[in-house]
């Protein structure tokens, strides 16, 4: 009998469907970039197989995750998947630092998704010189006339549902508000990170597979108009962290040359003061709601050794 607390089948390969790779990224899809990233921080060997010029460019949910008989798919659902089969990156995690982890990642979703989102799918001239002609050009015809708007109406309604008060005015009226709030949610993951590599330490987690996922797409896309990339690109942390991440778990899309993070302002202003206590007290929450939190699995994972970032590696390097 199988149960969610079996023995894994190591012996059992696991296959990865996504959208593929462009712009110096392994995936230009969010979602899956989140998954390759965990995977390669866990030491999980997952075969990568995109769903480009298939029919299931409109068929499939992505990222789906293939093993045995188990088919898995949205990142959180993926991530834990991979916890059970004892691929953990967030072993070495404290009780509060899981905490902090699921505040942030919900910080993600409500905060920088719907801009994300709009950036790609509804801002006009965007969808029309990058997210259409890329979408279609990888999908079989007849699909390449369905597969762009239909993600872009998925995309435009999980903005309203997002932003419920949307519903009610149209997107337009709330366009301001949503890159508002991407905004300072970019402006405290930047603070948050500082100048350390990754946000706990210096082994990447969970939490910087998905702010690798979400803040890469908006840094790498040849995005025509958009105010936000231009507000991701002063925050040379953030982005320095995206390029270390590809240059040492992504070698194919090695960039020429990465500096070290900079030096972060130390002083907050009222909003990244404002967020930094709505994070606080949602950890603290979800903290004390949860006990159990690092409760499973109980076996020491199957990591990797850690690898050098870039940084170390340039600092260890004879003159």
């Amino acid at each position: 009998l199988k149960t969610a607390f079996s023995e894994p089948n190591m012996a059992a390969a696991m296959e990865l469907r996504c959208w593929g790779g462009d712009w110096g990224l392994p995936s230009v899809h969010s979602e899956s970039l989140i998954v390759q990233a965990y995977a390669k921080f866990s030491g999980a060997k997952v075969k990568v197989v995109p769903i480009d010029w298939t029919w299931k460019t409109l068929t499939a949910t992505v990222p789906e995750l293939l093993c045995g008989d188990s088919a898995v798919q949205e990142p959180t659902n993926i991530l834990n998947y991979l916890r059970k089969q004892r691929f953990n990156a967030d072993y070495e995690l404290t009780a509060r630092q899981g905490a902090d982890t699921m505040a942030y990642i919900a910080l993600l979703e409500e905060k920088l998704r719907p801009a994300l989102l709009h950036t790609f799918w509804v801002d006009a001239e965007n969808y029309a010189n990058l997210t259409r002609p890329w979408f279609a050009s990888r999908s079989p015809f007849p699909l390449n006339f369905l597969v762009p708007s239909h993600h872009a109406n998925t995309a435009l309604s999980r903005i309203l549902l997002t932003k419920g008060e949307a519903s009610l005015h149209g997107i337009t009226e709330v366009e301001g508000k949503i890159y508002s709030d991407a905004k300072e949610c970019l402006n405290l993951l930047s603070y948050r990170l500082g100048t350390a590599n990754y946000f706990f330490g210096n082994l990447p987690t969970s939490l910087d597979a998905f702010v690798f996922g979400f803040v890469a797409p908006i840094y790498k896309a040849s995005l025509p108009s958009s105010p936000l990339q231009s507000h991701l690109r002063q925050l040379d942390n953030l982005t320095s962290f995206c390029d270390n991440i590809l240059a040492v778990y992504f070698t194919h899309t090695m960039t020429n040359t990465i500096s070290p993070p900079p030096p972060v302002q130390e002083t907050m202003d009222a909003n990244l003061q404002k967020l930094t206590q709505l994070v606080n007290k949602e950890s603290n929450l979800i903290e004390k709601m949860d006990d159990n939190l690092r409760s499973s699995p109980q076996h020491k994972p199957h990591r990797p050794d850690p690898k050098p970032s870039l940084a170390s590696e340039q600092s260890s390097t004879p003159a």
